[in-house]
């Protein structure tokens, strides 16, 4: 384990955050890291320039009449912030209890680095997979993938596969084998609301000039009824309920209430009427706002009516729905509010769509062997409330279906402080690349 664990620790020393540009050295370096790890296993590795970040190929010799796999990762990480809620700082990876703590470690670091480093133990052990191999390695995926599905159309030929493997996804539990077989899309959005051209005193000019930061409130309030059903027209076209079986093996899942509530510190959970938690954030969409503000906002008061405010809206989209629909239908909603003596622009952000697989396919059906061979127990099949863009986009340019095989455990908090990744999860995450190869060489 120690080798194998030094090297998630390097991965994740690098400050490789995608959105914020003073990190575009962090990101470079991390980019070369990854290029020199599949170099040195004996892989033909490419760097891709692309317009922001770049992205890095791997591919063994491919041979005629074998199976091909893509391995798909990303090396980019989400931001930081708060930091001062970090109990370590975020790129100094941390040991404790059986997990690693950083930024990155189950989002996507550590996920991918096991299928790297199966793949660098089983050329070492026999040369020779048996299949062909190519690893793709991004470096935007936490800002949408803006530049990849360019990437993919023009270099069909050099991607070209019969399936491809994602580990970047989350298990049911802890040792419990996971194949996720649909995602939500997602659409952002961010609003920007200006009024007065100053900062204005609240009580000369409060109660007759419009408060940008209280139509950001009520913009935010007009996106749900109070059955907390999504208000904006035409919002549900397309949206198709999941299918008998799935609800079935949902419930036996042991995902409680009880247990949600203990994980994410909350007392009472909440979501749209006449469906369960799991209904909600696998197989319903959903608006969200990720971000609000204007106006002071240090200690104690000032009393002043803010001359602009921020909204920052996302939506999760289930199969049925397309982003461009709803972004356009989200535009229109906003728009058709009253918010006379504003100035109010709707910027859209990134998007991507929701994907869905045949959970019960051929290759589906290895991948549900490989993972009952590690795990030694029968596999959860489930969907999963998050978006990964590319794997509608593999579907689409590269006619390939996607097994999502996630290792990230509930508590992992990604996207948070204290992500962390489990270290027997990067164990099995590791064999299981040995036991798919092995079984599609079969």
């Amino acid at each position: 384990m120690s080798a194998r664990l030094d090297k998630l620790i390097e991965f994740l020393k690098f400050p490789s955050i995608s959105t914020d540009s003073k990190f575009k050295q962090g990101i470079d370096d991390c980019r070369d890291w990854v290029h020199a790890q599949f170099t040195e296993m004996g892989l033909k590795s490419e760097i891709y320039k692309t317009p922001k970040h770049d992205i890095v190929v791997a591919k063994n010799q491919h041979k005629a009449g074998r199976p091909t796999l893509l391995i798909y990762g990303h090396y980019d990480v989400q931001p930081v912030d708060p930091l001062n809620l970090w109990t370590n700082p975020p790129f100094e990876p941390t040991v404790r209890d059986g997990k690693i703590f950083a930024r990155g470690s189950a989002d996507n670091k550590g996920q991918i680095l096991a299928h790297m480093l199966g793949v660098k133990e089983a050329l070492a052990d026999k040369k020779d997979l048996g299949i062909n191999l190519s690893f793709l390695v991004e470096g935007e995926e936490e800002i949408g993938s803006p530049n990849l599905d360019a990437f993919l159309e023009s270099h069909k030929d050099i991607l070209k596969c019969d399936v491809v493997a994602v580990s970047d996804s989350g298990m049911v539990g802890p040792g419990i084998p996971t194949l996720t077989y649909a995602l939500r899309g997602i659409a952002c959005v961010e609003v920007k609301i200006k009024g007065p051209k100053m900062d204005l005193h609240s009580g000369v000019y409060g109660g007759g000039v419009r408060n940008p930061a209280l139509a950001a409130a009520q913009i935010a309030a007009s996106l749900h009824n109070e059955k907390n059903e999504i208000t904006i027209e035409g919002f549900y076209d397309g949206v198709a309920e999941p299918q008998q079986w799935e609800k079935d093996q949902w419930k036996s899942l042991p995902i409680t209430e009880e247990r949600i509530k203990a994980l994410v510190g909350v007392d009472s959970l909440y979501g749209e009427e006449g469906y369960s938690y799991l209904e909600r954030v696998w197989a319903r969409p959903t608006a969200e706002v990720n971000g609000i503000g204007g106006g002071y906002q240090g200690e104690g008061s000032k009393t002043v009516l803010p001359s602009e405010a921020l909204l920052k809206l996302s939506f999760r989209l289930v199969p049925g729905q397309n982003p461009k629909d709803i972004l356009e239908k989200v535009e229109s909603h906003i728009k058709g509010l009253d918010l006379k003596g504003l100035t109010v622009n709707v910027e859209m952000g990134h998007s991507g769509t929701p994907y869905i697989c045949d959970p019960f396919s051929s290759f589906a059906k290895l991948a549900l062997s490989s993972l009952e061979e590690v795990f030694g127990k029968s596999p959860c099949l489930i969907r999963e409330g998050g978006s990964i863009p590319v794997v509608e986009s593999f579907k689409q340019l590269l006619g390939a279906d996607t097994l999502l095989l996630g290792l990230a455990l509930p508590d992992c908090r990604c996207h948070a402080p204290d992500e962390n990744f489990d270290l027997d999860c990067f164990e099995k995450g590791i064999a299981l690349n040995k036991a798919l190869i092995a079984n599609l060489a079969k």
